[in-house]
């Protein structure tokens, strides 16, 4: 796995430290009154696999958690297994306005998000270009790069406002390496990690960090197989799914 890191990070559950180093210079970013209150976390992609374990995790450590994803029966599983803390939210990333409402309507305790985790993606096909499904590229599209673009939008006013927060991006080393069949899903993560260095510079100075997490060879039940980074070798029927 492979981490694009923001500098100065602290643990998981807390918010992050106020006038820390800014990403690109060292320079710091604007003063805030130092918090101590547990983080608000925002998972997308939350009702099954890296979603769910990431959940899992910041809920543990102590934070309040927004667990968003389409399936809401797993949502429900989710909530109930880790209580009041995890907040269930039913939502489709590609739909924008969708995404505007739920953020805008979350209820106070909630609504100061301070971390995002966009880790909704899915991966739809194995065939070569000329025979590829065209409506799995445009999911693809729509959910892994649309979708990542509206929660980022819509979180991040408020993390500039506060002079702090932290957008992980969940990518891909399918970004970096490409296998037979990964065209457009490779092409997406790739559009993962450069946003996320755009967005980086254009956060530069406000206390907000970026991270962009690519991970390699992990299971996932909507994932194609993808290669090794370590071995340079192309997917087999066989290989784990490369997600999320």
């Amino acid at each position: 796995m492979t981490t694009r890191p923001a500098t100065g990070t602290t643990g998981p559950a807390t918010r992050p430290a106020t006038g820390t180093t800014g990403p690109a210079t060292g320079t710091t970013g604007p003063a805030t009154r130092p918090t101590t209150q547990p983080a608000t976390v925002w998972v997308t992609g939350a009702s099954s696999g890296f979603g769910a374990a990431i959940v899992r995790r910041f809920a543990a450590d102590g934070a309040r958690v927004i667990a968003s994803a389409r399936r809401a029966d797993r949502l429900a599983t989710l909530a109930a297994d880790l209580g009041p803390h995890v907040r269930p939210l039913v939502l489709d990333v590609r739909d924008q306005e969708a995404v505007r409402r739920a953020v805008r309507a979350l209820p106070e305790d909630f609504a100061d998000i301070d971390v995002l985790v966009n880790n909704a993606g899915l991966a739809k096909g194995l065939g070569p270009a000329h025979e590829a499904d065209p409506d799995d590229w445009e999911q693809m599209l729509d959910t892994n790069c649309k979708g990542l673009l509206h929660c980022t939008r819509a979180a991040l006013p408020g993390m500039v406002a506060r002079g702090r927060g932290h957008v992980v991006n969940l990518g891909s080393v399918a970004g970096s390496y490409p296998y037979p069949g990964g065209n457009v899903y490779g092409a997406t993560k790739a559009f993962v990690h450069q946003f996320s260095l755009n967005l980086r510079s254009d956060l530069h100075g406000t206390g907000v960090r970026v991270t962009c997490v690519e991970p390699g060879m992990c299971g996932g039940p909507s994932s194609p197989p993808c290669g090794s980074r370590a071995t340079g070798r192309g997917p087999t029927p066989s290989t784990p799914a490369c997600g999320p």
